[in-house]
């Protein structure tokens, strides 16, 4: 096991950090938010998220907030998308590239976007082909793996199983989601063993949320594996709507 030389830092700020937000945040303000974040350095960044506004409010602007952007280039400008109609609306609004997100937990599945997991893997079988009709890439999150508010410890074996699955369908990537923010170093390493021994390194990312502190030690954990893609939040910033107890992302400046 050997340190990777490179991180790539995926900034999820925008979307996830926003969207849980008390506060309703000016379109143009995000748009300001993520042409900052771009100036930084960052060659991803996560603008927004085309989900049901009666759901997630305050993501109801996301094809407003694309279309203000003053772009950067060599800045990838990604979006979330639930379904066939997201993925519209993102094309339509520009998007360079979209996410997928599906769950290793049955119960956050319904909860989180009101289908199971199979039929959430249909409905992106779907998106995977239009997307790469349209030539755009798409990514995949798969949530709770390291542990669900509803149902708690999942399997590692499951999270091997839907993210070859997601892989199969065409997603480029996995970022492997602790969601709630209850990894620890010990179970990202045990994880990651069954992870990396199936599925490689160069299509695995991470996704931690620092509900107890410990989302830069996971990140240090899972370095000597080879993993070298990892999301981030600026200040932060994050939660989840449908995950009680979810406090913030990893911060990126931190990371």
């Amino acid at each position: 096991m050997t340190f990777p030389k490179h991180v790539r830092i995926v900034e999820v700020g925008p979307r996830d950090g926003l969207q849980n937000e008390a506060a309703a945040v000016p379109t143009v303000d995000k748009a300001a938010f993520v042409e900052l974040l771009a100036s930084a350095g960052l060659p991803v960044v996560e603008v927004s998220a085309f989900v049901s506004p009666a759901r997630v409010p305050r993501m109801a602007e996301a094809g407003a907030v694309f279309r203000r952007i003053a772009r950067k280039q060599g800045v990838k400008y990604t979006a979330l998308v639930p379904n066939m109609k997201g993925l519209e609306r993102a094309v339509e609004a520009g998007a360079d590239e979209v996410a997928v997100f599906a769950a290793s937990s049955e119960t956050f599945s319904q909860r989180n976007i009101n289908q199971g997991i199979e039929e959430s893997l249909e409905e992106y079988r779907r998106v995977c082909g239009a997307a790469a009709m349209a030539g755009i890439a798409v990514r995949g999150y798969l949530s709770t793996c390291f542990g669900c508010p509803y149902e708690g410890p999942v399997p590692a074996s499951r999270v091997v199983q839907l993210s070859e699955r997601l892989l199969e369908l065409g997603v480029y990537e996995v970022a492997v989601s602790d969601t709630i923010g209850v990894a620890h170093p010990g179970q990202v390493r045990s994880l990651l063993q069954h992870v990396v021994a199936t599925l490689g390194t160069e299509r695995v990312a991470l996704h931690f949320h620092d509900t107890r502190g410990m989302a830069l030690a996971n990140v240090l954990a899972a370095l000597p594996f080879g993993i070298s893609r990892f999301d981030a939040s600026a200040g932060g910033l994050g939660g989840c709507p449908f995950a009680p107890g979810a406090s913030g992302n990893l911060a990126t400046e931190d990371l």
